[in-house]
């Protein structure tokens, strides 16, 4: 488990602190600090780049570079060598979409914190096992959404979730809700098509958006209302 006063332990801090971690898929350097500079504006320093382009670990250099205190973390990995990979880049927290030991282990040994992906009970003990408590519900829409959540709660009380796979504005607050959610993923402030057309300004709109309906009740912002209701992640 990451002890609060870890590296690893701080970045799951300022996750739940943010409460949402943006899905990214960008190819190269100035995508990734173009992308850092349009979630920055919006109000968000947090970013997972996924390994879905052949840039993606170029991509986290350029943001761990261009902006230190943005919390910059890798998504997709699914290897032991690309957790050095994105850790050696500047990556502070790795994601994956399953629970690979090896994964798991590399991480910690790295002193970064880590967030496998579970989706069944045996899934979520065999992260315990690994000392893992803060874990990525994946898919988290087809395993059942908040109504899982809530029945993997009762006999795993101090598990925190980080549900991703089909969660968009219109759903947010359900998950948010939940005691057991540190914090959701999703992509629909940092659309792919956004990032191919260039258009930095409407991510920047689309996070700002993002982060007033992530705030808890009686907070405010001051960031635009009318947020977008798809669900992509």
């Amino acid at each position: 488990m990451s002890s609060p006063s870890t590296p690893a332990g701080d970045v799951v801090a300022a996750l739940g602190a943010h409460r949402l971690v943006p899905v990214v898929v960008v190819d190269g350097a100035d995508e990734g600090a173009c992308l850092a500079d349009a979630l920055v504006a919006g109000g968000l320093p947090v970013a997972e780049i996924t390994l879905r382009t052949a840039g993606g670990v170029d991509a986290i250099r350029a943001v761990a570079r261009t902006q230190p205190d943005v919390v910059v973390g890798a998504g997709t990995v699914t290897t032991a060598d690309q957790v050095d990979a994105v850790v050696d880049a500047g990556a502070r927290f790795v994601v994956s979409p399953g629970l690979s030991p090896a994964v798991v282990r590399r991480a910690q040994d790295r002193d970064v914190a880590v967030l496998p992906g579970v989706a069944t009970p045996s899934e979520i003990m065999a992260a315990l096992d690994l000392g893992i408590d803060v874990m990525k519900l994946f898919p988290a829409s087809v395993v059942g959404g908040p109504a899982a959540i809530k029945a993997f709660s009762a006999p795993f009380p101090d598990v925190r979730f980080v549900p991703t796979g089909g969660v968009g504005a219109a759903n947010l607050a359900d998950y948010l809700g939940l005691d057991p959610v540190l914090a959701v993923g999703g992509s629909w402030m940092v659309d792919k098509s956004l990032v191919a057309q260039g258009d930095w300004a409407e991510i920047t709109r689309r996070t700002a958006e993002a982060v007033a309906l992530a705030e808890p009740p009686g907070t405010s912002t001051g960031a635009p209302t009318g947020a977008s209701t798809s669900k992509e992640s």
